[in-house]
C-alpha cells in the first residue's frame, strides 16, 4: 500500500511565498533619483510671510516711573546678624533662666516687702536678664530706624545708603537710654525709699523692659515685611511701649505713695523722669540722623 505523505512536506508555507515575492519585486523595481544635478538654487516658498511692520504692536500702559531699590534692614546682612545674635543669646540662656521668664508678672506687679533669700537673682537669671535687655535694645534700635525713615522721608536716602551704621547707632542709643534710666531709678529709690522698696521698683523696671522686647519682636518682623503698613505698626509699637511704662509707673506709685504729699512728688517724677527724657531722646535721634545726612550729601 502506498504511503501518503504529510501535507506539510508538500505545501510551501505562506510566509515563505510572500517573502520570495517581495524580494522579486524589489529586484525588478527601479528608483530614478530626483535631483541628479544637485538641489536647485531656490525652492518656491509654500507660504508667504507677512512683514513685521504689519503685525499689531502692544502699547505700553501709562504708569509711574521706575524707582530705585530701597534698602532695608531685612536685606542688610550685618543688621540681620545683629538681630539674630540678640535672639540667639535669649535662646541659649533660656534653658538655665526660664524661671525668670515665668516670674515676669511677679516682678512687674508684686510689691511684697518681705525679704527672701530665694528671691534674689541667681547667676542663671542674671544671664537671661542681660540677654533679654540686650534683645530689647536691639529691637528698639531697628524700630527707631524704621520710624525715622517713615516719619522723616527726607532722611530716607541717607538711612538706606548706610543701614547698619544707623541701626548700630540707634541700638547704642537705646542701650544708653536704658542705662541712664536704671541709674536714675536707682538714685530715686535710694533717696525716697528703703533698700527693699528700691529693689522691688528696679525689678519691675527690668521685667517690663525684658517683656517689652519679646512683644515688639513680631511688630518688627511685620514692619520689615510689610512696610506699607508702617504707620499702623508703629502705633502698635508705641502702644506696647506706653503700656509697659504705665505698668512700671503703677508699681512705683504703689511703692512710693504714702500720703497726699506723695502725689505732688509723683507728678514731678512723671514730668522729670518719664516725659522729658523721651523728648530729649527723640531730639538726639533726629540730630544724629541729620548728621549722617550731612556727611552723606557732602
Amino acid at each position: 500500500m502506498p504511503v501518503n505523505s504529510h501535507p506539510a512536506d508538500t505545501v510551501q508555507p505562506v510566509e515563505s511565498q510572500n517573502l520570495a515575492s517581495s524580494q522579486a519585486d524589489t529586484a525588478n523595481a527601479y528608483y530614478a533619483p530626483q535631483y541628479l544635478d544637485g538641489f536647485p538654487e531656490a525652492a518656491p516658498a509654500d507660504t508667504s510671510l507677512e512683514s513685521i511692520n504689519t503685525r499689531p504692536v502692544m502699547e505700553l500702559p501709562d504708569g509711574n516711573p521706575a524707582q530705585t531699590f530701597a534698602h532695608s534692614p531685612l536685606h542688610d546682612t550685618p543688621s540681620m546678624a545683629l538681630l539674630l545674635t540678640g535672639l540667639l543669646a535669649v535662646a541659649l540662656c533660656y534653658h538655665t533662666g526660664y524661671k525668670y521668664i515665668e516670674n515676669f508678672f511677679h516682678y512687674m506687679f508684686s510689691t511684697r516687702r518681705r525679704e527672701n533669700l530665694f528671691e534674689d537673682h541667681t547667676v542663671n537669671e542674671t544671664s537671661i536678664l542681660a540677654a533679654l535687655i540686650a534683645n530689647t535694645c536691639i529691637i528698639e534700635g531697628f524700630i527707631i530706624f524704621l520710624a525715622v525713615q517713615l516719619l522723616r522721608p527726607l532722611l530716607a536716602a541717607s538711612l538706606q545708603a548706610s543701614v547698619f551704621p544707623h541701626i548700630a547707632t540707634y541700638c547704642g542709643l537705646a542701650a544708653g537710654f536704658y542705662i541712664v534710666q536704671w541709674m536714675v531709678y536707682k538714685l530715686i529709690g535710694y533717696t525716697f525709699t528703703d533698700k527693699v522698696g528700691s529693689k522691688l521698683w528696679l525689678d519691675g523696671f527690668k521685667a517690663s523692659q525684658s517683656l517689652l522686647g519679646l512683644l515688639l519682636l513680631p511688630v518688627l518682623v511685620l514692619l520689615m515685611l510689610y512696610p506699607t503698613h508702617g504707620k499702623l505698626l508703629l502705633i502698635i509699637a508705641a502702644t506696647l511701649y506706653i503700656v509697659a511704662r504705665l505698668i512700671f509707673i503703677y508699681k512705683g506709685f504703689r511703692i512710693f505713695y504714702g500720703n497726699m504729699t506723695s502725689i505732688v512728688y509723683f507728678i514731678l517724677y512723671l514730668c522729670a523722669v518719664e516725659i522729658v527724657p523721651i523728648v530729649i531722646m527723640t531730639g538726639i535721634t533726629y540730630w544724629i540722623s541729620d548728621i549722617y545726612t550731612i556727611k552723606t550729601t557732602t
